[in-house]
């Protein structure tokens, strides 16, 4: 259905959901209407979310579209209850005001969990009073590396150890550099779960290296 034909069926729908009497009445003409639309509805929270929080489309979230759409539209069924658009103008106003709150509610659970650890936190060569020259800590730390899956452990060794960077480690192990983003973020949740209570500190808005995330290069 093109865009002019969904706009006239979605003006229809308004003008008889105006009419209905209590929810019994609204719900069969909400479905409808949401129905009828989710195409559009699909393409605004694309443009949404890929525009304005690509931050959110990669790990640990992965958000896409379609899983926001269908949040959206769980949004707008209960807002549609109480709420009677006129135009469709506004009706795609109420539906882009519910993909904002859905996206910032996300953005906002997503910054209050915890960082996944990163192995620069802790100074795993620092000079110790023990003969092995290495702090109970670091002890810790390397142990819990040397017990991560294969995988993981071999990205995290060339990438965190041997500081290799994400296309270097991929072309080293014949894989892609989202393979390596995957392994490394398996591997820092594995050691965050193990490891989570030698943190030594509030960690800085930019972490360790600089960088704004511990698996990101870049939007």
């Amino acid at each position: 259905m093109d865009r002019d034909r969904t706009t006239f069926v979605v003006q229809l729908y308004l003008d008889e959901l105006a009419g209905t009497r209590g929810e019994r009445d609204a719900e069969p003409v909400i479905s409808a209407l949401l129905a009828i639309s989710v195409r559009r509805l699909q393409m605004l929270c694309a443009r949404l979310l890929y525009r304005s929080y690509p931050r959110l489309t990669r790990p640990p979230l992965a958000l896409n579209a379609e899983e926001m759409l269908g949040s959206v539209v769980e949004r707008l069924l209960r807002a549609l209850r109480e709420t009677r658009p006129k135009t469709v103008r506004e009706f795609f106003a109420l539906a882009g005001q519910h993909m904002r709150w859905e996206l910032n509610d996300l953005a906002r659970r997503l910054d209050e969990q915890v960082r996944p650890l990163d192995v620069h936190d802790f100074d795993v060569v620092a000079p110790a009073s023990s003969d092995s020259g290495l702090g109970p800590a670091a002890r810790r730390m390397l142990d819990a590396i040397d017990r991560l899956p294969g995988d993981e452990h071999e990205a995290l060794n060339l990438v965190r150890i041997h500081g290799m960077t994400h296309a270097e480690a991929a072309e080293v192990l014949g894989v892609s550099t989202k393979t390596i983003q995957r392994r490394l973020h398996r591997a820092l949740i594995l050691l965050t779960e193990e490891l989570d209570g030698l943190r030594p500190g509030p960690i800085p808005a930019g972490g360790a290296d600089g960088t704004t995330g511990t698996l990101g290069e870049g939007p």
